[in-house]
């Protein structure tokens, strides 16, 4: 679940806008500097939402730093799948050239 969790957050922050526009908002408040580009980067981000989950669920430091990791390895993983899952799902629409002809209207 923490893995989950994590992905869910980390894709929510980089690639949608939130409720009512909020989380675009904040990226574009952000800007083009440290912040905005680690708003955009969904791996990054997993690095920072899972590392308060793993202290929450450790038991130890070396525990926590191991659970840190791990959590944000699987949420990478989530993210890999969910891009080739959108890859697969829309491919690529591609212009026709402009030699072809253009259709025919039916009557």
């Amino acid at each position: 679940m923490a893995i989950l969790a994590t992905w869910r957050v980390s894709h929510l922050i980089a690639r949608e806008d939130g409720p009512f526009d909020l989380i675009l908002r904040l990226r574009e408040r952000a800007g083009h500097g440290m912040m905005g580009r680690l708003m955009d980067c969904p791996y990054c981000l997993s690095l920072w939402i899972a590392a308060p989950i793993g202290a929450w669920l450790a038991e130890g430091l070396a525990e926590g730093m191991l659970l840190w990791l791990a959590i944000s390895g699987g949420a990478s993983l989530a993210e890999k799948a969910a891009e080739a899952l959108r890859a697969i799902a829309a491919p690529p629409v591609t212009d026709l050239p402009d030699s072809a002809p253009a259709p025919k209207k039916r009557e």
